[in-house]
């Protein structure tokens, strides 16, 4: 083992302090009983996917939505589990580091021992390699001291975020099997959660009796779905970056002659962009979203771009700051062409330096065009999800190249008459995603922990943990697990018109939703933040006092919790069935028909539409 895992560290003064914050837990998860009401059988989120799903998952798919009730809730179907054998669980970092991961092992250490204090919580060191090679770590007290409301997964660590292949899901087979766990809890993204779903699958399958969990963790904010509201670590990323967003905005605004370009982690979609543009009010974001869904290409965002500051030094402002999301380049159509490209030469064993020489025409076109620095990164081997390398891909320093020399072939043709065009390039993110996390996140994740052990005394397999109202302080958070294999789709794609691919069944990442209210916010106020300076500082991540309870703006406009109105419409369903019984009125009954029939004609047009026009992605 090594010995960097779990030791007690040094730990500052403000460290010390939010060591010794107790997070909170709603009253659905107080006390020793657990109280677990199950629903109907879940469906998937696209019809037409239902059979493939079906055939890959023949053991987990259907599985009822779980919601955990407090003491005193009046549901007479209610399972209540007061009996509570000890079992022995893991748990394991498989996904990237977030703020408040560790908060996600005190409170499933909490639960078990609070249930059974001899219950068990083993730590796999490593991620998913320590699980393959069963190098653990019992969390006890004395190792959880000095990691309570830390950032970072510096507890147990973690590698590659993979346990995908035959080798890999009999090695994790073996590790749980050896080991005698009744649970086994994986942390992660959208990655890590589909590898779980698929895990749990096929411990089913073996007749294994450890249950496997997931537990949405992740600081992309991709994770988003009909169940999960929020991911652990985005909220306290966001707090941070729009800070030292804030700060740069308060330099340009200060120095008036540069435009600050700042590069934000957040993978392939740009959520953790839009959240910071709303906290932080920078004069302009490009959202991968946006340049998807009108085709833009690098042309037309440099000149975007450069039209911006062209009205702007015509009110004689030749500053700015300009957010870009990482995951950008793989939005834009001619770079992701050529990324795709690289790629299959790079699968093919062509060795970077002579990739130059195999591209096609049109793609070596581009790659000669762009600057040595971009093409170095663009030949960088991909992730094990077959994705660039987004966190190495300058992209601000592409645009800002770019909008330069756009700006001064504009000064030499006469049409720009502004002070000299200059470039700062930042790309926030390591300092970020490290960080202590933020009073949400601590009590979120803690939540999720407890929730966690909820779901493996009820014996569910294959559910992920979840809560709803979460924009609601933490007495009206809804808990509850739902089925992996409800949030999962499946990608279609057609290469030419004689063929059609069809994709492995995953969690597939969200996408900032363009019909949003959050997008609607920022589009409201996308030319006031343009051109009118707006600058906000929310100042740094506040975890006590008027700025504690502060959280994310994208979460907050938007009308979530679907599980919570999942069961309200079951409540109605049930009134009608107490209702309209047999021996009530002909008129009840005539009503009740007429606007049932009305109600399904209308339910199975919008089913039949959204489905048939998501059959490619």
């Amino acid at each position: 083992m090594d010995s960097d895992f779990g030791i007690p560290r040094e730990l500052s003064p403000l460290q010390q302090l939010r060591s010794q914050y107790q997070p909170l837990l709603p009253p659905c998860l107080q006390g020793t009983t657990v109280r677990v009401e199950l629903g109907d059988g879940t469906t998937v989120a696209k019809a037409g996917d239902a059979h493939i799903i079906a055939r890959a998952f023949p053991h987990t798919l259907g599985q009822p939505l779980a919601h955990f009730l407090r003491a005193t809730a009046k549901v007479p179907d209610a399972q209540i589990i007061t009996e509570h054998p000890a079992i022995r669980v893991g748990i394991v970092f498989s996904g990237r580091q977030a703020p408040g991961g560790h908060n996600v092992i005190w409170g499933l250490y909490e639960a078990l021992k609070v249930h059974n204090g001899k219950n068990t919580l083993l730590g796999f060191l490593g991620g998913s390699e320590g699980l393959f090679a069963q190098q653990t770590l019992e969390i006890t007290d004395d190792v959880l001291q000095t990691y309570k409301n830390q950032g970072g997964f510096d507890l147990l660590g973690r590698t590659k975020d993979q346990i995908r292949t035959t080798e890999q899901v009999n090695a994790a087979l073996k590790a749980c099997t050896d080991l005698k766990l009744d649970g086994l809890v994986i942390i992660g993204g959208v990655t890590s959660n589909t590898d779980a779903a698929h895990l749990a699958e096929f411990f089913a399958e073996a007749k294994c009796s450890t249950k496997v969990v997931g537990v949405p963790v992740t600081i992309n904010g991709d994770l988003k779905n009909q169940f999960v509201e929020a991911n652990v670590g985005f909220d306290t990323i966001c707090k941070v970056n729009s800070q030292l967003i804030s700060n740069v905005c308060t330099d340009a605004l200060s120095a008036e002659k540069y435009y600050y370009f700042v590069r934000l982690m957040g993978r392939k979609h740009s959520h953790v962009a839009l959240e910071c543009t709303l906290q932080s009010h920078p004069n302009m974001v490009i959202l991968g979203e946006e340049v998807t869904a009108s085709k833009l290409t690098i042309f037309d965002i440099t000149k975007q771009i450069c039209d911006a500051v062209q009205a702007r030094a015509g009110q004689d402002k030749n500053h700015g700051v300009i957010l870009i999301p990482e995951g950008i380049v793989e939005s834009i159509p001619e770079l992701y062409a050529l990324l795709k490209e690289i790629h299959g030469l790079l699968k093919e064993g062509v060795h970077a330096d002579s990739i130059s020489t195999q591209l096609s025409p049109w793609s070596s076109a581009l790659f000669e065009f762009l600057p040595p620095f971009i093409k170095k990164q663009l030949l960088l081997h991909p992730e094990s999800d077959d994705s660039a390398q987004l966190s190495q891909i300058e992209t601000e320093k592409l645009l800002a190249y770019l909008v330069e020399t756009e700006m001064n072939k504009r000064t030499k043709e006469g049409t720009y008459k502004g002070k000299k065009f200059n470039a700062i390039c930042h790309f926030f993110g390591y300092q970020a995603r490290g960080s202590l996390p933020s009073k949400f996140d601590c009590d979120y994740a803690y939540v999720l922990g407890h929730i966690c052990y909820h779901i493996l005394a009820a014996g569910l397999n294959g559910y992920m943990a979840t809560v709803t109202n979460l924009k609601s302080p933490v007495n009206k958070w809804k808990c509850g697990a739902a089925p992996m294999t409800a949030m999962m789709t499946v990608k279609r794609w057609s290469q030419n018109s004689g063929s059609t691919s069809i994709g492995r069944p995953v969690i597939h990442p969200a996408t900032v939703d363009l019909k949003g209210k959050a997008y609607e916010l920022l589009r409201q106020n996308a030319q006031k933040f343009l051109m009118e300076d707006m600058y906000r500082n929310p100042g740094p991540v506040q975890y006590d006092g008027p700025g504690a309870d502060a959280k994310a703006v994208t979460l907050c406009v938007e009308d979530q919790d679907y599980m919570g109105r999942i069961k309200k419409l079951q409540e109605y369903l049930d009134q009608v069935r107490t209702i309209v019984k047999p021996g009530c009125s002909q008129d009840v009954l005539k009503a009740a028909l007429s606007v049932m029939a009305s109600v399904t004609d209308v339910l199975s047009t919008i089913s039949s539409s959204s489905t048939s026009g998501q059959q490619f992605a």
